[in-house]
């Protein structure tokens, strides 16, 4: 080599160090090597059930930007949350754990309150914090209900930014006459506090702009941080009961009330998926739309549909757990619908490789790699759902098969009901859980009860974290 080729050589090699590590070749994803990491939008929306989206078979919910997302992308028909209520799932979806693994479920409350004393453990890595060596800009706009109190916000767990209410949007009540005031809710019947990242900036928060202004707040941050890789979870304080919509859309869906919350929503996201178009970062952006749990049915016309599932919020049927989900990535992911498998916890190992980020291995974890099913590659490689209420186990999924251990409604007096032999479906044959076939195949009860020890036995007690109050006076 000649001086000059040297010269030439070193100072190539010098460049490159120079180079941000988000712009530099990362590993490949899905056949296709990146000039820059990729950027990752989870939306999550609260107690929106199975069946309430125009491409989850809706008859009367206009969704046509989230209709589009499912025919670029992907829709998965067999997705679950790691819980049926808010706060544990919530937990499942950041943490990629089952929430018995990090005390965000109990057998005393079921999801965290104003006066709860507890939320997610520093210990826990969430998605953001696990993305910060990696270089990524981080945003939490919406419901947490992780925790409220200081050490607990999202500003603590990894995320540069929080604006949106610490909790559920029915908390702190102080006004309105019995269930009349979900009915017909005003703003002032709930005293729940809007927050930017650890200070409350209104109280109680205007319920009635709050999807438009989450949807602002998420396109700024994308706008704000389009030269870098990001990652922003949203996660809509609706449609949680009370119902609230702007004007734009009050009394525009053929669905009443819900449906004009829906149909906002689908709007907001429409508006995301055009400023990643505007700015050329739809190919580069892994843009997932779900959420918590299933539908509020006790609420009626307030609340949402499961479909032809069993049941909705709060309860271990598939109507409880099961969710709508799409998956976007134009260019990337291959288009279609996917029967497989999959759950909010594998969003977690997902995007932690997809960024090249490191999966924790000092701890269990429960989310697995979806990469062959969304590139088409391979099947999902999740074949099993643990679904708890609270700290027990009540049902596990295994294949097509789901075993009912125990069973319980969601909401009322009624005691748990114990099975021995546990109830059996076959769900690929009876999605709505119907007919018990447990008596045909006790070969698939034995394996599903030997899943369950296996499961069982890498569990580690820990500290209930919503039992915890704040000492009252």
């Amino acid at each position: 080599m000649n001086r000059r080729d040297f010269i030439k050589t070193i100072g190539l090699a010098c460049a490159g160090l120079t180079i941000p590590a988000h712009r530099r070749l990362v590993a490949n994803t899905g056949g296709v090597s990146e000039q820059r990491r990729p950027n990752f939008i989870v939306i999550f929306c609260d107690d929106l059930g199975y069946g309430d989206l125009g491409c989850f078979g809706h008859p009367t919910i206009r969704t046509p930007h989230l209709d589009r997302m499912a025919t670029e992308g992907q829709k998965w028909t067999s997705f679950y949350v790691g819980a049926s209520v808010c706060t544990p799932s919530r937990a499942a979806l950041l943490t990629g754990r089952l929430p018995i693994r990090s005390g965000m479920c109990s057998s005393v409350r079921r999801v965290l309150f104003p006066d709860s004393a507890g939320g997610l453990p520093q210990s826990e890595i969430t998605i953001a914090r696990a993305l910060k060596p990696q270089d990524y800009a981080t945003a939490c706009v919406g419901k947490w209900h992780l925790g409220h109190l200081p050490q607990y916000l999202p500003t603590r767990h990894g995320f540069d930014s929080y604006f949106g209410i610490p909790y559920s949007n029915d908390m702190d009540r102080v006004a309105g006459e019995g269930r009349q005031a979900f009915w017909d809710p005003k703003i002032e019947y709930w005293n729940v506090p809007l927050m930017r990242d650890e200070e409350i900036i209104e109280r109680p928060a205007d319920q009635n702009t709050i999807t438009k202004r989450y949807a602002d707040e998420a396109v700024r941050f994308i706008e704000q941080k389009r030269n870098e890789p990001f990652f922003l979870y949203l996660a809509h304080s609706l449609p949680h009961v009370p119902l609230f919509t702007s004007d734009e859309f009050r009394d525009t869906s053929r669905r009443g009330l819900y449906g004009d919350v829906i149909e906002e929503i689908d709007a907001g996201v429409g508006r995301i998926l055009d400023t990643l178009r505007k700015h050329n970062l739809d190919e580069n952006t892994f843009v997932v739309f779900t959420s918590d749990n299933g539908p509020w049915l006790p609420f009626n016309e307030h609340g949402g549909s499961a479909g032809l599932l069993r049941e909705g919020k709060g309860c271990t049927y598939e109507g409880g757990m099961r969710v709508p989900t799409v998956c976007w990535w134009p260019g990337r992911i291959k288009p279609g619908v996917v029967l497989d498998m999959g759950a909010t916890m594998d969003l977690y190992t997902t995007i932690l490789k997809l960024a090249g980020a490191e999966v924790p291995s000092d701890r269990v974890v429960d989310g697995l790699d979806l990469q062959p099913a969304l590139f088409g590659t391979g099947p999902s490689p999740r074949n099993t759902m643990f679904y708890y209420r609270g700290t027990e186990l009540y049902a596990v999924r295994k294949g097509p098969y789901k075993a009912h251990f125990v069973t319980r409604s969601a909401y009322g007096s009624d005691k748990p009901v114990k099975h021995d032999p546990p109830v059996l479906y076959h769900l690929e044959h009876d999605p709505s859980e119907k007919n018990d076939v447990a008596k045909n195949h006790p070969d698939v009860i034995a394996e599903i009860i030997k899943e369950v020890e296996r499961h069982r036995a890498t569990l580690i007690p820990v500290e209930d974290q919503l039992a915890k109050r704040i000492p009252k006076g």
